[in-house]
């Protein structure tokens, strides 16, 4: 991290300090940083999505799972609902303009990731040999 970056860091966390225990900021990074947080941010940055693609496009995420991630999300400003009033229900997700830019930086993590699963896979795998873990 540069020093600017830095810098710029703790010039924000004059109005928040992510190390303190009781930072709000530190609810929030939660939401966006959880598994289930990230996954959603990233499938619906390629757009609206119903409930049930969603769910699909998650794979592996339960369906209460998503709704409360999808509620703290929405909570937050970050996803916006719409309800149609038909039978069966309908209802979509998309990201909201702040969700966007959330979203962006969580698939950059991601994207690292993903890059980097070579390396990260023989790391964990030597530490787990010289630890004696399976």
């Amino acid at each position: 991290m540069t020093q600017r970056n830095s810098s710029r860091l703790f010039d924000l966390m004059a109005q928040g300090n992510v190390f303190e225990p009781g930072c709000p900021s530190r609810e929030f990074l939660k939401h966006l940083t959880s598994s289930w947080g990230v996954l959603v941010l990233i499938a619906l940055g390629g757009g609206t999505l119903r409930f049930s693609d969603l769910r699909r496009r998650v794979n592996g995420v339960s369906e209460r799972m998503l709704a409360q991630t999808l509620q703290q999300l929405e909570g937050d400003g970050l996803v916006d609902r719409r309800s149609y009033p038909v039978v069966p229900p309908h209802v979509e997700y998309t990201l909201t303009a702040l969700g966007h830019e959330a979203a962006q930086r969580v698939e950059a993590l991601a994207e690292w990731v993903e890059e980097n699963l070579p390396t990260l896979i023989a790391n964990r795998d030597r530490a787990r040999a010289l630890s004696g873990e399976r």
